[in-house]
């Protein structure tokens, strides 16, 4: 099975960083009074890690975004997948005009480990999900073992 651990094997682990705000701002958001800018509300997207004998596989939950606005790169050992989305709507009626919009991100990382065929690296987008697969190396099927006689 697939052995998580930090950074020593590069295994696949979330390599997320967050921004804090000031310890004075914190308190201020912190209050039910503004749930929007909670701390402890996360924007970053559910992700399960599995493996099998053939591949790893990431499974992140991001419902609402369009295929269209998901990123994925590849950089040497790190994979990174990353969304930006932005909104507006502006309305005019009757002595009033309203406008409204909206910004949204996140960006996870992951370290891709040794095994990983990073040219065969896929991925697919179904009702909220995106999955990544990341197909491991073949290994040597025929490995020649013989004995060498001393002369």
């Amino acid at each position: 099975m697939f052995n998580l651990k930090i950074m020593e094997d590069k295994a696949m682990l979330p390599s997320i960083s967050k921004r804090t705000l000031s310890p004075f701002l914190s308190s201020i958001f912190d209050d039910d009074l503004f749930p929007g800018f909670n701390s402890r509300v996360s924007s970053m997207p559910a992700v399960n890690i599995k493996e099998n004998e053939k591949n790893f596989i990431l499974e992140l939950a991001v419902p609402g975004i369009d295929k269209k606005d998901l990123k994925i790169d590849v950089n040497e050992e790190v994979l990174t997948i990353s969304s930006e989305t932005k909104n507006e709507a502006e309305e005019e009626k009757e002595g009033y005009k309203r406008k409204e919009f909206s910004y949204s991100s996140f960006c996870r990382s992951f370290y891709i480990p040794e095994n990983v065929n990073r040219e065969k690296i896929g991925a697919s987008y179904r009702d909220g999900i995106l999955s990544v697969e990341l197909p491991k190396m073949e290994e040597e099927k025929n490995k020649i073992t013989r004995q060498i006689k001393i002369s």
